[in-house]
């Protein structure tokens, strides 16, 4: 699962750094920062569910240089979970050509279902990569299908820290220690897959594992 958009190596700085230096070979890989599935919502401008129904490369057409070209993914969305004051319909989403650059690559041959994070472009495209939630949806638990039409945006307030060593201790009530890594080595471990972090209704932050009715202490909250 990829991760953070704003700890992510920026697109357009990339983009702009090439252009200035004149390169022609690949420079440093992608990176980017672990990141809970929630934060990456969070932190994206659109978020939807869509089947991939195409792709081509295109490029700018003032610029032959490779590392600007894209691959333009033709889709059919399904079901938006944010953005809608941002996009109504959205036909293309675009990312870069080469891995190096963060770019994704997703089956355009079988129609397959993918959950979609990322940004808009002032001209109104919206730009995918590996540091967003890009993620086939069969992939996806029960409960981060959940998660995606509520949970994640009422808990985005809360801040998400992750632990790589132990002590690990909580530095505030708006914060959910995510301890993933530490236990399992993985960043798609039980936290990653099962719970959200949420604001209780006394305005602390905690873990929350979708299933039965929530507890009376969290906010209005019904499964879908």
């Amino acid at each position: 699962m990829a991760v953070s958009q704003e700890q992510s190596v920026c697109l357009g700085l990339w983009m702009v750094l090439l252009l200035g230096a004149g390169m022609e070979d690949a420079v440093e890989g992608c990176s980017c920062h672990p990141s809970h599935p929630q934060q990456l919502f969070c932190s994206a401008e659109i978020v939807i569910r869509a089947k991939i129904s195409g792709e081509k490369i295109v490029s700018p057409s003032n610029s032959s240089s490779p590392y600007m070209k894209m691959i333009q993914y033709e889709i059919k969305m399904i079901k938006m979970f944010k953005g809608f004051d941002r996009a109504k319909d959205i036909q293309y989403v675009y990312t870069p050509v080469f891995s190096s650059l963060c770019g994704v690559k997703l089956d355009s041959n079988n129609k397959a279902g993918y959950l979609l994070s990322g940004s808009m472009w002032n001209d109104g495209r919206i730009s995918i990569g590996q540091c967003d939630l890009v993620e086939s949806w069969d992939n996806l638990s029960l409960s981060q299908k959940k998660n995606l039409n509520y949970r994640y945006q009422l808990g985005c307030e809360c801040r998400i820290n992750t632990c790589y060593t132990v002590p690990c201790a909580s530095t505030g009530e708006n914060e959910c220690l995510w301890t993933d890594w530490l236990l399992d080595n993985s960043l798609n471990g039980e936290q990653a897959r099962q719970y959200a972090c949420v604001r209780r209704s006394d305005m602390s932050c905690s873990w929350y594992r979708g299933g039965p009715q929530p507890d009376k202490d969290f906010l209005d909250m019904t499964d879908p």
